[in-house]
């Protein structure tokens, strides 16, 4: 499987990041090992997950997809020189002090998500959301600490807007790390909040970018055209917001494409994301197996310049 350059970190990934925000949720450690193994089978490198997975589940506190693929690499002799691991910190771990983007935090954070990952170094970490709280300097300089001492390799963020990202990447003048890697919200429904000034600087600054959300909760999957469909899974109630006319005609447009490619929904939907100018890779989570076998005929699938125009003359709100 062709590798794609991320950014300029340094490292190379392969056209898909496996979503770990199901371990530990939906998908159990047995299940969780078969699909693991299953995505470095078809080639795939780069697991995504954040110390907060998955802490909505009842019962969980977060940490336990960390904690899964800890294990799986464990289990797995030689693996971890395989795989590319994202992480993220910053988000609410349910406990005083244990959230945000201060140096005191991050420099806790890393060592638990360390501990849970079973491994000395973190390959790309993620700041997850905004710290309104928190000087992007403060942020920034502890990072620059986790890297000179080896327990990070490269830094990105999740979820910031254009000027944001840029009065981040400033701060290199003042020798602070820079950002190499964006992971924003971003598929063929949800597009506003990347196309503009958000792609036009991650193309400006050669910054790797890996999309979240890339399914829409599961909406581009085709498998929900009514309300009545919202209870095939327990994400179906993030996918209700999605059932409108403009959902529903670019399902039109999705499923006809999908049946003139001899694909599914899901696989044209990821396989659009990844001819995107800017993208990396789309991040995709799996509860099974065969998941993971969309996953590489999506990495396989070029669309042709009549779909990709059929799709980009959609309104985007």
């Amino acid at each position: 499987m062709n590798a794609r350059k991320l950014g300029n970190t340094g490292i190379n990934i392969a056209p898909v990041v496996f979503g770990g925000n199901v371990l530990g949720w939906t998908v159990d450690e047995p299940t969780g090992f078969a699909i693991l193994d299953a995505f470095v089978d078809h080639g795939f490198n780069a697991i995504d997950t954040a110390d907060v997975y998955s802490s909505w589940a009842p019962g969980n506190r977060g940490g336990e997809s960390e904690a899964m693929i800890g294990r799986w690499l464990k289990a797995r002799p030689g693996m971890r020189d395989r795989i590319t691991i994202f992480t993220k910190v910053g988000s609410d771990m349910g406990a005083p002090g244990q959230k945000g983007l201060s140096e005191r935090w991050i420099m806790q954070a890393v060592d638990h998500s360390l501990q849970r990952l079973g491994t000395d170094v973190i390959d790309l970490y993620f700041s997850h959301w905004p710290d309104p709280e928190t000087p992007q300097e403060e942020t920034l300089g502890a990072f620059g600490k986790l890297i000179a001492a080896g327990k990070v390799r490269a830094i990105g963020a999740s979820n910031l807007d254009a000027g944001q990202l840029r009065a981040a990447l400033a701060l290199a003048e003042q020798d602070l790390p820079r950002y190499g890697v964006l992971q924003p919200e971003y598929n063929l429904h949800d597009r506003s909040g990347f196309e503009g000034p958000l792609q036009d600087l991650c193309l400006q600054e050669d910054l790797g970018v890996v999309t979240y959300f890339s399914l829409a909760s599961g909406f581009l999957s085709g498998k929900y055209r009514s309300a009545d469909d919202l209870v095939i899974s327990v994400r179906g109630e993030d996918v209700g917001r999605y059932l409108t006319p403009r959902g529903l005609a670019l399902l039109d447009i999705l499923h006809d494409v999908a049946n003139r490619s001899a694909a599914k929904p899901a696989e044209v939907a990821l396989a659009w994301l990844m001819a995107q100018p800017g993208v990396t890779a789309p991040i995709a989570s799996a509860t099974r197996v065969a998941h993971v076998q969309s996953f590489a005929r999506a990495a396989s699938l070029r669309l042709s310049a009549e779909d990709l125009d059929r799709f980009a003359a959609l309104p985007t709100h």
